[in-house]
């Protein structure tokens, strides 16, 4: 069962108020609205992007749509079903194969902070990862300082396994590491 796992998703998927899709060029303005942002790049493992930055990265990284093999990511826009607008987006790690491992990132505007769009987004991506890809356990690692984070990883009913205190330079300082997982049985229980 091992050697069958992959995620070919149908896009966009869709959650109540959200639909997450690839990225494309046409999404640089609105993510540059957000990712330009120190705030929002405080905590997170990216440094304030521009519009090069972006572009390489929807050339690369994120024009990603299957994962078919661990060391690669999933990254999908956060789109208000409504209305079209990109709010933020989403990232589904496939860390390890033998081991059926996976984590999960998120980022939002703050323009649509405190609106749920992360947790929803989040548990959409929980899905893919235990449903679709066939994972075993999913982590979130946030910096302890990153509150609304881990808010939203216990939202989703990941629980807190460890703090690493100050156990990596990040930023030009020490950070701790709040890590969470949940187990696919978890994640059945819950559902």
């Amino acid at each position: 069962m091992v050697d069958d796992l992959s995620l070919h998703p149908k896009y966009p998927v869709r959650t109540e108020r959200l639909h997450l899709r690839p990225l494309t060029a046409a999404d640089t303005d609105a993510l540059l609205a957000y990712r330009s942002l120190p705030e929002v790049c405080r905590y997170v493992p990216f440094a304030p992007m521009d519009k090069a930055v972006i572009a390489d990265r929807l050339a690369g990284m994120w024009s990603v749509t299957t994962l078919t093999d661990e060391g690669q990511a999933l990254t999908l826009g956060i789109e208000l079903a409504t209305t079209g607008e990109l709010v933020g987006d989403v990232v589904l790690f496939f860390h390890s194969r033998a081991h059926r491992g996976g984590e999960i990132g998120y980022v939002v505007n703050p323009s649509f902070e405190g609106n749920g769009y992360a947790t929803e987004a989040a548990r959409a991506l929980l899905k893919l990862g235990f449903e679709d890809l066939g994972l075993h356990r999913i982590i979130g690692r946030i910096d302890e300082r990153n509150k609304p984070s881990a808010k939203v990883l216990r939202r989703l009913g990941m629980r807190e396994e460890a703090r690493l205190v100050r156990n990596e330079w990040f930023k030009g300082e020490w950070s701790t590491e709040l890590d969470f997982a949940m187990l696919a049985e978890e994640w059945q229980a819950q559902r």
